[in-house]
C-alpha cells in the first residue's frame, strides 16, 4: 500500500443524521469527475459571526451537518407522514474541526428546541424573522441555508459551510459500505411505526440502519434527546466502518459510497463540487478515528411546555467560546461525549495497514479532567438508560 494510503483517513459524518463523506484522498481525485454533477447547490450562509483570525498555520472549520425528513423524492416515501412536502431538519450537528486537523468534534442541536430565528434570504426573498418558534422548522421556511443561517445567530459561531442530505442518500450509502454494525441491548418494537429490530449485535442494511435513527418509541426513554444519542453512536460505528481496512481497500465501496451521497447531498454553494470536497478531505486525512466525539448541546425543559419542548441550556455558551477560540471541549461535558474509536457495544473495525498510531489530543476533543473510570460510569449510564450496549 502507497504511503500516501496509509495516512489518509476516509472520514463521514451522516445525519439523518447528516452525512459529510470524505473519502482517502486519491480515491476522491479518481472519482470526483463522475460525481461532480450529483451536489446540489444551496444559498449562501449570512453567518452573525465574523470570521476569527488565529494564531499559527491553518484555520478551524465549522461545518452544519443536517439529516432531512422530507418524503418526497426518490425513496424517501418511507410513510405517510409529511405528505405535503414539508421537509424539516430531522437531525442537525454542528462540526467543529481543529485548525491543526487532528481532531474534531460534533455538537448535536435538537430539533425541540425553542430559538429565536434570525430573517434569512432564500432565492432573492426574505424569509422572516420569528420568536420563540421551533428550531427545526427553520429548515422547512428556508431549507438548509436558513438552518445554517440560524446556528451562527444562536451560537456566535461562523459557519464555514453546510451539508444536507435525505432519506434515500443515508439508506443507500449504508448499503453501499455493505452495512454499519449496531448493539442492541434489547429488542426495540415501535408498533406505531412498524420497526421491529432484534436484541444483540447486527450489521444493518440501509433499511434497516434508517429504521433504527429514527425510532424513538419503545426504546430507552422514548425521548428525542435519547435518540440524538442513540444517532451518534451509530454515527461513531459507521466511522469505523467506514475507516476499516475493508472499505478503504475496495474501491466499488468507496465509488458507490460517494456516489450515494452525493446524489442526495445539498451544500453551500462553495462546497457544491466534488472537487471542494476532494481538497477538504485532503485537509481532514490526519485525523484519527479516535480524535472525533459527539455530544449534545447542555439542555433544559422549556418552561411553557416542558414535556414536549427544550431550550439550550447555559452552560452551551462554554461550548460555543471554546469553538471560537479553536479550544478543547471544556471539562465536564466530555464525560457523556460518544468517541468514533469506541462506539458504545460494538469492537472497533481493525484500521488500515499502516495506519498511524492515534495522536495525543492536542487540540478539541482534549482536556478532560474526567479520569478514564469515571468517563465509563459516566457513558455507561447514558448508554443504558437511551437504550444502548454498554
Amino acid at each position: 500500500m502507497q504511503p500516501h494510503h496509509r495516512r489518509a483517513v476516509l472520514w463521514v459524518i451522516v445525519a439523518t443524521q447528516v452525512c459529510l463523506a470524505l473519502a482517502t484522498a486519491a480515491g476522491v481525485v479518481l472519482v470526483y469527475r463522475h460525481l461532480d454533477g450529483n451536489i446540489t447547490p444551496g444559498a449562501d450562509i449570512v453567518n452573525s459571526a465574523e470570521k476569527r483570525r488565529y494564531a499559527g498555520d491553518g484555520e478551524p472549520l465549522n461545518i452544519v451537518l443536517m439529516g432531512t425528513d422530507t418524503r418526497c423524492g426518490a425513496g424517501n416515501r418511507i410513510d405517510e407522514e409529511n405528505a405535503d412536502c414539508t421537509e424539516h431538519s430531522d437531525t442537525t450537528i454542528l462540526l467543529h474541526v481543529a485548525a491543526d486537523r487532528r481532531s474534531a468534534y460534533g455538537v448535536s442541536l435538537p430539533r425541540d428546541a425553542i430559538v429565536d430565528r434570525p430573517a434569512c434570504q432564500v432565492d432573492g426573498r426574505t424569509i422572516p424573522a420569528e420568536e420563540e418558534t421551533q428550531f427545526n422548522v427553520a429548515y422547512d421556511v428556508g431549507g438548509p441555508g436558513c438552518t445554517a443561517t440560524l446556528v451562527s445567530a444562536l451560537t456566535g459561531v461562523y459557519i464555514d459551510h453546510y451539508l444536507s442530505i435525505d432519506f434515500n442518500g443515508f439508506r443507500e450509502m449504508v448499503d453501499a459500505i455493505g452495512g454499519v454494525t449496531v448493539c442492541l441491548p434489547e429488542q426495540i418494537r415501535d408498533e406505531d411505526h412498524g420497526i421491529v429490530l432484534p436484541e444483540g449485535t447486527h450489521v444493518f442494511n440501509g433499511e434497516q440502519a434508517l429504521s433504527y435513527v429514527r425510532v424513538r418509541h419503545g426504546v430507552g426513554d422514548e425521548s428525542d434527546i435519547g435518540r440524538m444519542r442513540r444517532q451518534q453512536a451509530f454515527l461513531a460505528s459507521l466511522v469505523n466502518q467506514v475507516r476499516s481496512a475493508g472499505t478503504l481497500t475496495r474501491m466499488d465501496r468507496v465509488t458507490g459510497f460517494l456516489s450515494a451521497m452525493t446524489d442526495s447531498l445539498e451544500t453551500d454553494p462553495q462546497l457544491a463540487r466534488a472537487s471542494a470536497l476532494a481538497r477538504l478531505a485532503l485537509e481532514l486525512r490526519r485525523i484519527d478515528v479516535d480524535q472525533i466525539q459527539f455530544l449534545t448541546v447542555p439542555w433544559e425543559p422549556y418552561p411553557a411546555d416542558p414535556d414536549v419542548f427544550v431550550q439550550w441550556a447555559p452552560e452551551a455558551d462554554r461550548i460555543w467560546r471554546r469553538i471560537n477560540q479553536d479550544a478543547p471541549l471544556p471539562p465536564g461535558l466530555t464525560e457523556e461525549a460518544i468517541s468514533a474509536g469506541q462506539p458504545p457495544g460494538v469492537t472497533p473495525s481493525v484500521s488500515p495497514p499502516g495506519a498511524p498510531p492515534s495522536a495525543p489530543a492536542t487540540s478539541p476533543g482534549a482536556g478532560a479532567t474526567a479520569t478514564p473510570e469515571q468517563d465509563t460510569e459516566e457513558q455507561t449510564t447514558a448508554n443504558r438508560r437511551v437504550g444502548l450496549c454498554t
